[in-house]
């Protein structure tokens, strides 16, 4: 079984989860927009990415998380509509290759880990005492967002289990 967690946006991060054991996390794959120096996804390679990881594997035996995210207040209107474009690509990479979706809200798997309301920080924080052996990965300030992939594809393991 392969889970992979993702928290999306252009600085979001993919995590993969196979047998219970974190074997991966990479940041969100992007490329040049096309104008001053923005970014966007890049879904060609979030579907390489995904491929790689379960050519071995059939389909019912991946399950992908996202987190389901809305508009935050005082977000603007282009960066939310980025967001949403961002969010679409990987529902539609995710169909495209008819892999299994479930979305979590960001509440609901804070919670499980015991991070509501803690600082941005904490989820790196939490990850690396989960799993020391991948410190390295997530010694930047900035890859708190592959720490939150990584507890994104825990919390489904641990609550699909008890389903």
């Amino acid at each position: 079984m392969i889970i992979i967690g993702i928290d999306p946006g252009i600085t979001g991060a993919i995590c993969f989860l196979e047998n219970h054991k974190l074997i991966d996390v990479i940041d969100m794959p992007t490329m040049a927009s096309g104008n001053k120096n923005k970014k966007q996804i890049n879904g060609s390679q979030i579907y390489n990415e995904i491929s790689f990881r379960i050519e071995n594997y059939k389909h019912e035996n991946v399950n992908v998380i996202v987190e389901q995210v809305s508009a935050m207040p005082g977000q603007g209107v282009t960066s939310m509509f980025n967001f949403g474009q961002s969010f679409g690509v990987i529902k539609g990479v995710c169909a495209a290759m008819q892999l299994p979706i479930f979305f979590v809200r960001p509440a609901k798997w804070k919670k499980h880990f015991d991070l509501l309301n803690s600082q941005k920080d904490s989820s790196r924080v939490k990850a690396i005492e989960m799993f020391p052996k991948f410190s390295s990965m997530l010694s930047r300030k900035k890859d708190s967002n592959k720490a939150d992939a990584i507890l994104i594809a825990y919390y489904h393991l641990n609550t699909a289990e008890n389903k």
